[in-house]
């Protein structure tokens, strides 16, 4: 992906807060969103616009609209700037002076720069006049966003705008952990009242008069109803500190006979406690009344929170708002309103899947992913554009905090709340205890020992008399031994030996107890380990006993890991060819471990045979996943076959991982800048770098998304998604640290210092 070099800036033309407006607020998150993915590697500052001088500007640029001169003033400065590539207008009748705001056509007359706009309104059905200023607008630029297709479409057909000029991209959503509401209202001390709310700067577009209208109805059949207006009246509307539309919203209220079941809450929220208002509603109302509104913010907002809907038929909500997330209703027909919310409150679990529904719909349009969508288009427009260098996210554990009871971590999740009928799986803690191992490396926080200790006792609950181990545990921490008999458990096994290597390798560190535990676990364990016949099983134990033998050198070890090893080679004699340098016939999941496995074979026997392979393999398994600075998964959908294509789609976030694991074992083995490099590309998969340019954590939780399809991704976060995204960022953490670190020279007298 092109883009930004480290002094290249874009500037938005916008309101900004402390202002309080939509576009405003819009500019603040759609900045924050590309900041958030692309950190350093772009600079975004405002032009803010205002109505008066501003005595004490706070932006890099402040362009007062109802100054003609002004526009002009400031396309001059930003022309001066050689570091500015590109200015971002956020357009709106009414921002800008003149007729139909004509005066920006001053700044567009002497700006310099590249430019786009973000129309949020496109209005259908233009005169002639205003087709033609429309026009006039885009003739200085070749590029607009708007945020439905009902615009785009009205700009192609009403407007004779190219269709190649416009990047639809949706109303942007902040991402929030699914609760159900009873969990929200707790905050509030509303557990005892059914929610419905709405929000915004209050005016009489909000039509909040056929809410209220609707309540009385609504109360009839659910007496304990509360109504949350939440939101301050617009500034403009406040004249002489007299808020008319808020008074007459009261004396409905009186009228009515409200007070029990309405609440004002008269403040501009912050978004962290706006969003846990709507986390806390029951059904959301709205009511705007304005036919052409292109797009609505607070209507995102309310989907990305998992609120059923009653909303009124306007283009965005017509767009968006199906039949499993809401139910649409004419403007302003309070009759409607209130026989959709009693449907809705009638059935709670008709209420739940609707909530998910629109849950699910809007994480496409998280911050980041609009952020990733932006760069995108940024990066066409721009001259002299670089690579974009994606930020990585904090190290987040609260997901795998969540998924971890006393007994160990839960298999699945139903999106972000943890699954306890899935049980818990030897899989799954063993993957858990090699990342909170690898956090406890890096960290050496003490909170991790709790975790690193419930992980290992399950594996070591999970351990049978011969050594080896069963795999699945059911809710009340009791064998499931139908699942432990049909499914074949070498790779569980496998991966629990992996886990107990992993401890003991950094036992210098951890508690003695803990090490012993996780050694002499390993160690009865390696009986059986002599017997493993499936590729990735071998994989899996080799690098487990690889981990154990480099901390406790132990020739027993030594000799099953090359008699293992020894048998994955004789895979590999069988299958390779000159197109086909694999151990199987196909490729299928987590095949960075054979490579590894491979390479660990040669780092404790030395001999060159393995490490052939290794390379071989490597190279081989690379060129098939790896197209310049794409990576693609081998499909879940489909195998890959020996003389066949591979399938589309199907990614898993393991694989990714894995990958990522074998190139760190093989970047520290030969330091080949070429496998940094790979596994850098492979991480910024879970950024965005992939076929739906959407990324593939959470970035509050930390939670792992469970798969990547062809049109969505798949937003459960089990613990096997969650724990491989977390050692993938763990390796790329440890990465960067490397890459800072100032080693001096040894060589040299100067004193001179290089980064390594």
């Amino acid at each position: 992906m092109k883009a930004l070099s480290n002094k290249s800036k874009i500037v938005f033309l916008s309101t900004f807060p402390p202002t309080q407006c939509g576009i405003a607020t819009y500019t603040q998150d759609t900045i924050k969103g590309i900041t958030d993915v692309f950190g350093k590697s772009v600079t975004c500052e405002i032009c803010e616009l205002v109505d008066k001088p501003k005595a004490n500007p706070t932006q890099a640029f402040t362009l007062n609209t109802k100054n003609r001169e002004d526009y002009t003033r400031v396309a001059e400065e930003m022309n001066a700037d050689e570091n500015i590539k590109l200015v971002h207008i956020q357009h709106e009748f009414g921002l800008f002076s003149g007729n139909y705001g004509d005066h920006l056509l001053d700044f567009l007359n002497v700006i310099k720069k590249p430019v786009t706009f973000t129309f949020h309104t496109v209005l259908p059905g233009p005169n002639n006049e205003l087709r033609t200023f429309v026009k006039l607008l885009l003739s200085y630029s070749n590029s607009v966003f708007v945020m439905t297709h009902r615009s785009e479409e009205i700009l192609i057909n009403d407007y004779e705008i190219p269709k190649e000029f416009i990047t639809t991209i949706t109303h942007g959503t902040h991402v929030v952990v699914y609760e159900a509401p009873e969990t929200a209202k707790a905050k509030f001390g509303i557990e005892d009242r059914t929610v419905l709310s709405t929000f915004g700067l209050l005016g009489e577009g909000k039509n909040i008069e056929t809410g209220l209208r609707a309540l009385s109805k609504i109360v009839e059949n659910t007496p304990n109803a509360l109504y949350l207006i939440i939101g301050r009246t617009h500034p403009n509307l406040i004249i002489d500190g007299v808020d008319t539309y808020r008074e007459k919203l009261e004396a409905i209220v009186d009228e009515l006979e409200l007070h029990n079941n309405v609440r004002f809450i008269n403040q501009y929220l912050e978004t962290n406690e706006l969003l846990e208002y709507l986390q806390a509603t029951d059904i959301y109302m709205f009511t705007s009344k304005d036919p052409n509104q292109a797009v609505s913010g607070t209507f995102s907002y309310a989907m990305s929170c998992a609120c059923p809907i009653v909303a009124s038929k306007i283009p965005h909500t017509k767009e968006v708002l199906t039949a499993d997330s809401g139910i649409l209703v004419d403007i302003g027909d309070e009759n409607q309103f209130a026989e959709a919310a009693i449907k809705l409150l009638n059935d709670e679990n008709l209420r739940e899947e609707m909530g998910k529904s629109a849950f699910r719909k809007t994480r496409a349009s998280s911050w980041e992913n609009v952020g990733i969508a932006h760069m995108n288009t940024y990066k066409k427009l721009m001259d002299k554009s670089s690579d974009v260098k994606f930020s990585y996210p904090s190290i987040q554990l609260a997901h795998v905090k969540k998924m971890t009871t006393d007994v160990g971590i839960i298999q699945f999740s139903k999106i972000s709340i943890p699954d306890i009928e899935s049980g818990y799986t030897l899989d799954d803690n063993a993957r858990a205890l090699v990342a909170m191992c690898m956090h406890y490396k890096l960290t050496e926080d003490k909170d991790d020992l709790p975790y690193i200790l419930i992980y290992l006792d399950f594996i070591e609950r999970c351990q049978k008399p011969k050594g080896n181990f069963m795999n699945y545990v059911d809710k009340n921490n009791r064998e499931h031994i139908e699942q432990n008999a049909e499914v074949n458990l070498e790779d569980s096994n496998a991966r629990g030996i992996w886990a107990l290597g992993t401890v003991v390798s950094i036992g210098n560190i951890l508690p003695d107890s803990i090490t012993k535990k996780a050694s002499k676990c390993l160690l009865n364990s390696l009986k059986w380990a002599e017997s493993i016949q499936s590729p990735r099983s071998i994989g899996f134990a080799t690098k487990g006993l690889y981990l154990y033998h480099n901390a406790v050198p132990n020739l027993y070890v030594a000799a099953i890991i090359n008699k293992l090893n020894a048998k994955l080679l004789s895979g590999y004699e069988i299958y390779s060819t000159k197109d086909w340098k694999w151990f199987e016939n196909s490729m299928t999941y987590g095949n960075g471990i054979l490579p590894e496995s491979m390479l660990y074979a040669y780092l404790v026997t030395n001999k060159p045979i393995y490490k052939k392979v290794a390379l071989e393999s490597l190279d081989f398994l690379i060129s098939k996943t790896y197209k310049g600075d794409n990576f693609k998964v081998i499909s879940n959908n489909g195998w890959y076959h020996k003389g066949s294509e591979p399938q589309e789609y199907g990614e898993q976030p393991i694989d990714v991982s894995y990958m990522i694991q074998t190139l760190n074992s093989f970047y520290n083995a030969f330091k080949n800048p070429e496998y940094k490099q790979k596994m850098k590309i492979a991480f910024n998969w879970f950024l965005g770098k992939n076929h739906l340019n959407q990324i593939m954590y959470n970035p509050i939780s930390g939670g792992g998304y469970d798969g990547l399809e062809k049109d969505n991704v798949n937003l459960n976060q089990g613990s096997e998604s969650t724990v491989c995204y977390l050692t993938a960022r763990l390796i790329m953490e440890n990465l960067k640290l490397s890459e800072s670190k100032v080693i001096p020279l040894m060589k040299a007298k100067t004193g001179v210092a290089i980064n390594q």
